[in-house]
């Protein structure tokens, strides 16, 4: 079924991801906020020292061509 204007991809009863996630922490919305907030420091702290780290070698990002015209 194609999604017409106005319709959003959860109008057939899926929602989304943030809201499952949302629904599943426990506590009421102040607690709730406080573990999304300590998941999030814990998310970008493990992209910063680990996969940021491992990946830069495999990225082209110092592989610059300049060539004299």
């Amino acid at each position: 079924m194609a999604y017409g204007v106005g319709q959003v991809p959860w109008h057939d009863g899926r929602d989304g991801m943030y809201s499952w996630i949302w629904r599943h922490l426990p506590g009421n919305g102040w607690v709730k906020a406080l573990i999304s907030l300590v998941l999030i420091i814990a998310v970008v702290y493990i992209l910063f020292q680990y996969v940021f780290p491992w990946a830069e070698p495999l990225l082209p990002f110092n592989d610059v061509t300049v060539d004299n015209q």
